[in-house]
């Protein structure tokens, strides 16, 4: 696979909540606004490529028996990064985002990634497929924080979008809202991945 194929597959191809409904936890959490998206998407992201070039450069010395556990010793340091960082520069972020910061550490696709693609792979692969990964995550928290917020509050990062008549739709704010934007969205990657074999 090429090194731009390798980068882009995480986008759609393979996209994390889209694609292999990976890291759903904190994408039905934080996704009330586009704010909050992107904050874990950024995080996640660094956490990512932080710990797929560090597996990458370890993974001969780590033996098979305990690499699991050397795996989450490995993101759980990135994760204590971001969280100090973002806790002392970001702190009304911090806040909001509150738990699922921590919870990266045990985020299926961090740890996914490490264990299916940077534990075989070479330093310069692991950190396209995590910059891809990170790419495709964010990717879809903002589009599912964007549908929300803009039927749920009429506004898009503090712009109003429709007019001062504009009654929102207050489930899409709450947890079913999150559901039904996530699984209206799959659907619709279906949709199209079906087209294109048809087509194919």
């Amino acid at each position: 696979m090429s090194a731009v194929s390798e980068l882009t597959k995480g986008v759609y191809r393979e996209n994390p909540v889209f694609r292999l409904a990976l890291g759903l936890c904190p994408a039905l959490a934080v996704s009330t606004s586009v704010e909050n998206a992107l904050g874990m998407g950024a995080a996640a992201t660094f956490v990512l490529i932080g710990s797929n070039a560090v597996v990458s450069l370890i993974r001969k010395a780590i033996p098979a028996k305990v690499r699991i556990p050397c795996y989450i010793v490995v993101i759980a340091t990135f994760v204590t990064v971001v969280e100090l960082v973002m806790g002392a520069y970001l702190p009304e972020l911090s806040k909001s985002l509150g738990i699922f910061i921590p919870l990266i550490v045990v985020n299926c696709i961090i740890l996914g990634r490490a264990e299916a693609f940077a534990s075989k792979n070479g330093i310069f692969r692991s950190i396209l497929d995590a910059i891809g990964m990170g790419i495709g995550f964010t990717f879809a928290l903002v589009l599912i924080s964007a549908l929300r917020e803009v039927l749920g509050d009429g506004k898009l990062m503090g712009y109003m979008v429709f007019g001062p008549n504009f009654k929102p739709v207050l489930m899409m704010i709450l947890a079913p809202g999150a559901f039904i934007t996530m699984g209206l969205l799959m659907g619709m990657f279906n949709v199209i991945d079906e087209r294109r074999q048809r087509k194919g």
